[in-house]
């Protein structure tokens, strides 16, 4: 950049709005206020330095000397996500009429705070260009998104560390345009220890306080996780209640859970409890020496992993509001602060301890850096940001097999017989299935799994389908936010707590999703079958087992702990057959394949089960197909176990609909056709007046498992909701 001609001052505007920003920013403003002959400074005052509950703040700018050129009170109060948007929305609204006034050739940014992004893009919209202090870095939260959100805003940036500089870089912006200087604040740290410290100890935290026995805390909310965040901060109270040292706690932010946190230090009676000082607000140049001369800080507070490490004062870093901070070795991590005896323990190896001084964020220069590179600005130059991408091929022609590649997912069904993987197309056509027996033991079973996947995704190549991710379908208890088995059926043995989304997902570098059979099935049906569209359907899975899935508002429900619609164990009879979950009664022990099998079992060891046009080899078991073969040819006593099946499977859809009242009931599965008269009949007999209209249908879906597993990848791929 050319050198800015120096009869032509430069306006600046430096706009801070809370506490925190403003120990980084007023370094710089003294810079630019010792050299009138270069700068003009104007300063914006917003956020919470204007608010009463958080210190109001913005007396210390007056206190340094600094005219406020503008206030502007831009917080909704509220303290939750909604407040911080509107806050948003509330300074953009009131920034415009701002900067039309004061008419800046460039506007001093810091940091990652909602208000630092509205302030970013009033003056981006405006054509004010925007230094941006501190971008590049990574921490954790929603402040990592609004920082590189401001960085893509902002013209000039000036970084704190090499990595920082290279994430800007790896973020395209122009390397003529990042200056890394190290940290404003650290101008001012460097040189302040040996000051009178004392005294500011005894005013703050009592007069038989000494050095290095006492402690620091500030925690913040964290907004992606507040309702985590205010537990940790409940859990570090009684740490340090237990840990029995004299403590000053500083206030959170206004960032949305700190309202509740304030709520948890009063219900503990940190306010006037013996061993604790509870602040809104301590003068920057007064909190240096606090924490220089600390025992310990704890929280979780970018102050404690960036500032205090020029002292070498411990650290306790808790939970992942700072998870990628670079940090010295005098920070400590305690990233799952769940407990308190983790967080005391903590205490117990990091108070007291003296750590070498790091240097990490600056040495003592930063502002001689900024203010030079700011007299470098040419104001002739282009406002319009060149942003400077890697080079990436030329593809100057398209090719027609991607044109018409076909967008799939792979299906895994779980069977207790055989396992089986299919490519299903976003319309829900097989385009190619494989079959194989399942494995009786688990490394032969997830090998195999693998093994089929992996020929599946290779062939799929082939056949011109883009695979997006793999579903499996599973008998038993799964739990699909993990991707866990949790418990199988009996049918599948050596299948509990078992991580399926893992090893696939690792393998095949796609997304997977896991699901008991029944829930797939009423997934099937909501993309491919009767329940299309519907609101609320329950779908009833006939075959070995019995099992289901229920769609409520158009979402699948998983229950509490993923135990929902087990509808083959609703309990039909107190006194019936024993089931396989260990009660009796259970539809299942009357309807599924299994029971029948037991029946036709009974009636053949009897020569009850053979009639006239019927036999069973002597190497065929005996099953429940054999069962209604000789119903269908007229054996009075197979007709009546399964008139009896299909009265419990009636008698177990009448629950459902006075229980979930659904507009439709779907059965599937190979027996569904035999039992849907009979369950039509004992819902006209048995059902209250009010349901008996509901429609109960036979589904006509020939594959719910592998087009459920298959629906919740292409279900998320079109945005819809699991």
């Amino acid at each position: 950049m050319e050198k800015k001609e120096n009869n032509q001052k430069l306006r600046v505007c430096v706009a801070t709005c809370n506490r925190a920003d403003y120990s980084k920013l007023a370094p710089i403003m003294f810079g630019i206020k010792m050299e009138p002959e270069f700068f003009e400074l104007d300063v914006v005052v917003l956020g919470s330095h204007l608010i009463d509950d958080y210190g109001n703040t913005y007396r210390m700018i007056e206190q340094d000397d600094f005219d406020i050129n503008t206030r502007l009170h831009t917080i909704v109060r509220g303290e939750d996500e909604a407040a911080m948007v509107e806050s948003v929305g509330l300074a953009l609204v009131k920034l415009p009429d701002v900067l039309n006034r004061l008419k800046p050739d460039i506007m001093i940014v810091h940091g990652d705070r909602f208000d630092a992004l509205a302030l970013a893009t009033s003056a981006a919209l405006m054509n004010i260009r925007i230094l941006h202090i501190e971008g590049g870095e990574v921490s954790g939260t929603i402040d990592d998104s609004i920082r590189h959100a401001i960085t893509k805003l902002a013209h000039y940036h000036v970084c704190c560390t090499r990595s920082a500089e290279q994430h800007l870089i790896s973020m395209c912006e122009d390397h003529d345009r990042i200056l890394l200087a190290g940290c404003p604040s650290y101008d001012k740290l460097l040189s302040a220890k040996n000051k009178d410290y004392m005294s500011i100890i005894r005013m703050w935290l009592g007069d038989d306080v000494k050095s290095k026995d006492y402690i620091v805390a500030l925690q913040h909310p964290v907004t992606t996780d507040i309702k985590h965040s205010i537990k940790m901060f409940e859990l570090t109270l009684d740490a340090l209640i237990s840990f029995n040292k004299r403590t000053l706690v500083l206030f959170p932010n206004i960032d949305a859970g700190s309202k509740e946190m304030v709520r948890v230090m009063r219900k503990k009676g940190i306010e006037h409890h013996p061993n604790f000082r509870a602040v809104k607000h301590v003068p920057f140049d007064q909190f240096i020496q606090l924490v220089a001369h600390a025992g310990c800080m704890i929280g979780n507070s970018s102050c404690g992993v960036r500032e205090v490490g020029a002292f070498g004062t411990p650290v306790i870093n808790l939970g992942t509001r700072q998870i990628g901070r670079e940090t010295g070795e005098n920070v400590l991590h305690v990233r799952d602060a769940d407990t308190q005896d983790k967080i005391l323990q903590a205490l117990h190896l990091q108070f007291g301890k003296q750590y070498p001084c790091s240097k990490i964020y600056g040495d003592g220069n930063a502002v001689p850096r900024i203010l030079k590179f700011l007299k470098s600005i040419d104001l002739q130059e282009p406002l319009q940001k060149k942003f400077c991408f890697p080079p990436v091929k030329d593809n100057i022609s398209q090719d027609i097999d991607h044109i018409l590649e076909t967008l799939s997912a792979l299906a895994v069904d779980l069977g207790g017989t055989n396992l089986r993987v299919a490519i299903v197309s976003m319309k829900g056509e097989i385009v190619k299935k494989y079959t194989q027996f399942n494995p009786k033991t688990y490394e032969e079973r997830i090998n195999l799994i693998l093994q089929m996947c992996v020929e599946a995704a290779a062939e799929a190549v082939k056949l011109n389908c883009r695979i997006l991710g793999v579903g499996i379908s599973t008998g038993g208890r799964v739990n699909p936010r993990e991707g866990i088995v949790l418990r199988s059926t009996k049918l599948i043995q050596e299948w509990n707590s078992v991580d399926l989304r893992t090893p696939l997902s690792d393998t095949l570098h796609l997304p997977v999703w896991v699901d008991n059979d029944g829930n797939c099935a009423a997934l099937a049906e909501r993309k491919f079958g009767q329940g299309k569209g519907l609101e609320n359907f329950v779908t009833l899975i006939t075959g070995t087992g019995i099992g289901g899935g229920i769609i409520h508002q158009h979402e699948l429900i998983h229950g509490s702990s993923f135990c929902a619609a087990e509808l083959g164990h609703i309990v039909v009879s107190l006194d019936g057959p024993d089931c396989s979950c260990g009660s009796h009664g259970c539809i299942e022990a009357y309807a599924s394949g299994m029971a029948l099998q037991r029946e036709a079992k009974k009636l053949h060891d009897e020569d009850q089960l053979l009639v006239e046009g019927m036999s069973v080899p002597k190497d065929e078991a005996v099953g429940a197909l054999h069962l209604i073969q000789a119903a269908k040819l007229g054996n009075a006593k197979a007709q009546s176990i399964l008139r009896t099946a299909g009265t419990a499977l009636g008698l177990g859809v009448v629950n459902i609909l006075h229980t979930m009242n659904p507009s439709l009931v779907i059965l599937s599965g190979v027996l569904a056709s035999h039992y849907i008269h009979t369950v039509k009949d004992v819902i006209r007999q048995q059902a209250l007046s009010s349901v008996q209209d509901v429609d109960v249908v036979v589904s006509d879906l020939v594959e719910p498992a592998l087009l459920g597993a298959a629906s919740m990848v292409l279900d998320y791929t079109t945005r819809r909701i699991y």
